[in-house]
């Protein structure tokens, strides 16, 4: 009960935060980091088995965190905000390959990824990823974000325009305004 609590609390505030970025009141940390990725075998929340370096290189752009369903805390903010964001691209959504793997792949069947991405509006284009344990650690280490306890894991969202392309990364919980604001950025002709 007393985890509930815990976790209802920090959600609360994590939305809060989300209310007020608009106005500026914080920031989030951005990067251009190059990542390479790993050649893994994931497996989709179709059920599909797939490798990780061709899903992310299918000519689309990337937008990618790292989730798990039974979070109470950080994931639900970061797919709430994809969904909003998958919604504010309307018709474009389909050209954009929004991706969530899961860090607790032992828990997270593709049947409960499923169930999870429906709970946020996820559409086509956004998928949930799941597999083996060591394929999600590679993942979350060739992306920096593994922190060695599902329970210690922070908000990052990163971004690339296309394959070979260097990756933005925000640290952070990024609103779904702050995210098409940097989506356009990165996708603006230079």
């Amino acid at each position: 009960m007393k985890a509930r609590l815990i976790s209802a609390a920090v959600l609360l505030l994590a939305l809060a935060r989300l209310a007020t970025a608009d106005s500026g009141a914080q920031s989030i940390k951005v990067a251009t980091i190059h990542y390479n990725i790993p050649d893994v075998e994931l497996v989709r929340d179709d059920g599909r088995r797939v490798r990780l370096t061709e899903e992310m290189n299918d000519g689309r752009p990337v937008v990618l965190n790292f989730i798990y369903t039974s979070c109470g805390s950080v994931c639900p903010l970061m797919s709430q905000v994809f969904g909003r964001f998958q919604h504010e691209l309307g018709a474009a959504s389909r050209d954009v390959h929004l991706m969530s793997i899961s860090i607790d792949p032992e828990a997270d069947t593709p049947a409960r990824l499923r169930e999870y991405a429906l709970k946020f509006g996820a559409q086509a284009g956004w998928q949930h990823y799941t597999g083996t344990l060591r394929a999600s650690v590679a993942a979350q280490r060739a992306f920096d974000v593994y922190r060695g306890d599902k329970m210690s894991h922070a908000a990052v969202t990163l971004m690339r325009p296309a394959p070979g392309a260097d990756w933005v990364r925000l640290d952070g919980f990024a609103t779904p305004a702050e995210l098409m604001q940097r989506y356009r950025g990165m996708m603006a002709p230079k």
